[in-house]
């Protein structure tokens, strides 16, 4: 049995794809867990917006009623956002229990990667990958989404790795895993809220264009996924070492209320959210809109390219 059997696909996303039109998927735990209910639903319609007035189609993607839903409609969007943190939060090894559970659930990264792939998305945008947690030398806390990053054609556009993680270490990891990263109109690789995390890229691209043959080529050649990194606007970037403080302070937060696994984002995400005055939240809005708009350059080119 396959996961194609398992994916409910909107008529507009199967208008789209029939069509060989360009297509830009969405993941759904940043609705779920992301951010709190009015921001999250106003945040996921402005999205899908931005990814119509830019020429694709926007593919929102959770789990619902026993399926993974392949654009969501606004009804079910509006479901998402109310429901919040009391929606199930899957990863890779939980999409056999909600979808037998028929669960509401918010797709992460790689479980929004593995639905995208199934239905024949080849371009995703998200805010920040997950990576490997300050600490997991001794904790082992490395997120699911590297290892689909290695072996899912799908494209990740995204503001670099959540700053709450060791950047350096998941660099590494996707170095191990044989992912390109690519530095959209950058050599630096950016930290989520600001533009620079001191690492490099493996390679930088200038335009849309340029990317979709980057990502063609290596679809072609059977390899698995491609990062593109894609730094927050400079007027909403926060300051590099002004949330380095906050981040600390939200890890010994969780440390002390033993908080760990896949609660761990979720709850460092809130409480910089609250040592920030909500200013991470409205970062946060401003680079998943970008990462929208050059999304959907690349699944534009890429669409052109496959023709």
């Amino acid at each position: 049995m396959s996961l194609k059997k398992h994916l409910s696909i909107s008529p507009a996303v199967k208008k789209a794809l029939d069509a060989g039109q360009p297509v830009v998927a969405l993941e759904s735990t940043i609705i779920t867990h992301g951010m709190p209910y009015p921001q999250n639903l106003e945040m996921a319609q402005n999205v899908e917006a931005v990814i119509e007035k830019h020429g694709a189609v926007p593919a929102t993607i959770a789990i619902m009623d026993g399926k993974f839903k392949v654009g969501v409609t606004a009804k079910d969007l509006e479901r998402l956002a109310q429901t919040g943190g009391k929606a199930a939060k899957a990863s890779r090894r939980d999409v056999a229990a909600l979808l037998a559970s028929g669960e509401v659930a918010g797709t992460t990264v790689a479980t929004t990667m593995m639905a995208a792939e199934a239905a024949g998305i080849q371009v995703f945008a998200t805010g920040g990958i997950g990576g490997v947690h300050r600490g997991a030398e001794t904790t082992f806390d490395i997120s699911a989404d590297l290892e689909e990053l290695g072996r899912t054609q799908v494209a990740v556009v995204c503001a670099g790795a959540k700053s709450i993680l060791d950047i350096p270490k998941t660099l590494e990891v996707l170095e191990s895993k044989g992912v390109p990263v690519l530095g959209f109109q950058t050599a630096d690789f950016p930290a989520f809220w600001a533009r620079q995390s001191g690492g490099k890229v493996d390679h930088r691209v200038e335009s849309g264009k340029d990317a979709a043959k980057v990502i063609a080529l290596q679809f072609a050649l059977g390899l698995g996924g491609v990062l593109v990194a894609n730094p927050i606007p400079e007027s909403a970037a926060l300051d590099k070492d002004e949330i380095e403080g906050r981040i600390n302070e939200a890890i010994k937060g969780a440390e002390k209320e033993g908080v760990s696994r896949k609660e761990l984002t979720p709850f460092l995400l809130k409480r910089i959210f609250e040592l920030t005055d909500g200013k991470s939240l409205v970062a946060n809005i401003a680079l998943v809109e970008n990462n929208a708009r050059v999304a959907s350059e690349i699944a534009v080119a890429l669409a052109k390219l496959n023709k």
